[in-house]
């Protein structure tokens, strides 16, 4: 069975750092484009960076300069580093895998997410 797990997520001031990661089971991340979304309470989810099967990367305008997506394929991971976070970077944070693109729609494999609060 094909499974994502989220996991770094948490508390952080404002201008803190967090580095997420998305661990894969079932089968191999590096033939895969992976997506990470997020969805804020009460906002869609929205697509906030993607590293594709060739290590292409994009980011979302709100997050460029400050996330940076990263591939490990001997740990099988997908990791992204968020910088100088803002309160409006506090949502769940999802990861996706498809073997499509970076950028279709429905996509094949998500995991549960990881919530990360940024507060004072």
């Amino acid at each position: 069975q094909r499974q994502l797990v989220e996991s770094g997520g948490g508390l952080v001031q404002p201008g803190g750092s967090l580095r997420l990661s998305c661990a894969a089971s079932g089968f191999t991340l590096e033939h895969y484009h992976i997506g990470w979304f997020r969805q804020a309470p009460g906002k869609d989810r929205e697509g906030v960076s993607c590293i594709s099967s060739t290590d292409s990367t994009y980011y979302a305008d709100s997050v460029k300069g400050r996330f940076t997506i990263s591939r490990d394929n001997a740990k099988n991971t997908v990791d992204l580093q968020i910088n100088s976070l803002k309160p409006e970077d506090t949502a769940v944070y999802y990861c996706s895998a498809d073997r499509g693109s970076c950028f279709t729609k429905n996509r094949e494999i998500w995991g549960r997410g990881t919530l990360v609060t940024v507060s004072s």
